[in-house]
C-alpha cells in the first residue's frame, strides 16, 4: 500500500516540483509556438540534412578506401622507400615486358585465325576462345594476380546465364581466363572500345550504350537469342550495372532474371592488403587503373562458382534477383544496400553535395548563436 499512497514527507518533497511544473505549464503554449516557428524556419535545412545523410549512405558504395599509412616513423620509412623502388623499378618493367610479349603472341595468332579460317566457323571460334583466355591470363600475370577459384568450372550449356558482383572491368578478365564468357558490357571509348568491337566480339560479347533507351530492347533480344545457342559461350552479366567498391552490393537489375533460364551466381571478393581493385570510373581512366594494378605488389582475390538457381513458383523476377543477390552477398562477405547503382550516373557532383552540407552546417550554427 505504501507504493500506492506516498507518505507525507514524500509529498512535501514533491510539492515544490509540482508547483514549478504548474508555473512552467502557463508559459508552455508560448514555448511551443516558438519551437514550432523555429522548426518551420529550419525545415529546408533539415531536408538538406536528410538528403546529405542518405547521400552519404549511397556514396559509401562507390568510394575507394585508402589503406592506413604505415610509413610514419624513421624505422618504417626506409622499408617503404625500398618497396617503391622494387615495385616501380623492378616489378613494373618486368610486367610491361610480359604484357607486351603477350600482345605480340596474341595478335600474331589471332589475326591469321580470324581472317584465314572464315569458312571453318566452329574451329575458328574454338581457337579464338583459347586465344582470348590466354590474353586474359597474360593480363592477370601482369598484375601478379593470385586468384583462387572455388567450385566447378562453368560449362557451355544452353539456357543458362552467369551473374556476378562487380568491382572493376578486371572482374571480366579474371573470369575470362578460366572460361571464355560472352559478357554484357557498357560500350567504352578509346582503346578499350577498339578491343570490344574487334577482339571481344569474337566470343559473342554484347555491348550497349547506357544513354540510349532503344538499346535496352535490342540487348534483351540479343540475350534471348544467345542463351538458346548450344555452341555459344556462357553468358556473363553484372546485374549491378556499375562498379561497386567490393564492400557492398547494390540492387540487381531484373533483366538477367526474366529470361526464363537457370541463373548461376558468381561471388568475387578481393583482398585489399596489397591493392584495392575497385575502379572509380568517375575519377580514373581504365588505363590509369591498370597502371595502378601493375605498380602494386599483387592482385589477390577469391572466386566462388555457386549453386545454380531457378525461378520458384510464384516468385517475381525482382524477388528472384534479390534472392540471388543475397547468396552472392553472404558468400563474398559483403553488405547489402537498397540503392540502384544507376543513381551513380545521375547524382550531383561531390562539390555540389559538399556545398549543400556546408550551407546546412552554417545555418545550424547561426541558429545556435541566436539562442
Amino acid at each position: 500500500m505504501s507504493k500506492l499512497h506516498p507518505s507525507g514527507s514524500e509529498m512535501d518533497l514533491g510539492r515544490p516540483n509540482i508547483e514549478e511544473y504548474l508555473t512552467e505549464a502557463i508559459h508552455e503554449p508560448i514555448r511551443d509556438k516558438l519551437l514550432l516557428r523555429d522548426l518551420l524556419d529550419i525545415s529546408p535545412a533539415l531536408t538538406e540534412a536528410a538528403g546529405a545523410i542518405i547521400d552519404d549512405s549511397f556514396t559509401r558504395c562507390f568510394k575507394s578506401n585508402p589503406p592506413e599509412p604505415w610509413n610514419w616513423n624513421v624505422y618504417l620509412f626506409p622499408l617503404w622507400c625500398l618497396g617503391v623502388v622494387i615495385r616501380y623499378g623492378i616489378l613494373f618493367p618486368a610486367r610491361v615486358v610480359i604484357l607486351a610479349a603477350g600482345w605480340v603472341v596474341f595478335l600474331s595468332s589471332f589475326i591469321p585465325v580470324h581472317f584465314l579460317l572464315k569458312g571453318h566457323d566452329k574451329l575458328r571460334r574454338k581457337l579464338e576462345r583459347v586465344l582470348v583466355e590466354l590474353m586474359c591470363s597474360v593480363f592477370v600475370a601482369s598484375w601478379t594476380g593470385v586468384v583462387k577459384y572455388h567450385g566447378p568450372r562453368p560449362s557451355m550449356r544452353p539456357k543458362q546465364v552467369f551473374v556476378a558482383n562487380h568491382t572493376s572491368m578486371i572482374d571480366f578478365i579474371i573470369l575470362e581466363q578460366m572460361t571464355a564468357f560472352a559478357v554484357i558490357m557498357q560500350k567504352h571509348p578509346g582503346w578499350v572500345g577498339l578491343l570490344q568491337s574487334t577482339i571481344l566480339e569474337s566470343v559473342g560479347c554484347i555491348w550497349f550504350n547506357r544513354s540510349e533507351a532503344k538499346d535496352r530492347e535490342t540487348v534483351t533480344k540479343k540475350l534471348r537469342e544467345h542463351i538458346q545457342g548450344v555452341d555459344n559461350n556462357p553468358l556473363l552479366i553484372f546485374p549491378e550495372g556499375t562498379c561497386v567498391n567490393n564492400d557492398y552490393t547494390v540492387m540487381f537489375k531484373k533483366g538477367a532474371f526474366e529470361l526464363g533460364c537457370t541463373v548461376c551466381p558468381i561471388a568475387i571478393k578481393y583482398n585489399k592488403i596489397f591493392v584495392d581493385a575497385f575502379w572509380n570510373s568517375k575519377k580514373q581512366s581504365f588505363t590509369m587503373h591498370l597502371l595502378r594494378l601493375m605498380t602494386s605488389w599483387a592482385v589477390v582475390c577469391d572466386v566462388w562458382y555457386l549453386e545454380p538457381q531457378s525461378l520458384k513458383p510464384g516468385e517475381t523476377p525482382i524477388e528472384f534477383a534479390e534472392r540471388v543477390r543475397d547468396i552472392i552477398t553472404v558468400r563474398a562477405g559483403l553488405k547489402k544496400v537498397p540503392w540502384d547503382g544507376y543513381l551513380k550516373y545521375s547524382r550531383p557532383s561531390p562539390k555540389i553535395t559538399e556545398r549543400k552540407q556546408q550551407i546546412f552546417a552554417e545555418s545550424v550554427l547561426r541558429r545556435l548563436e541566436e539562442k
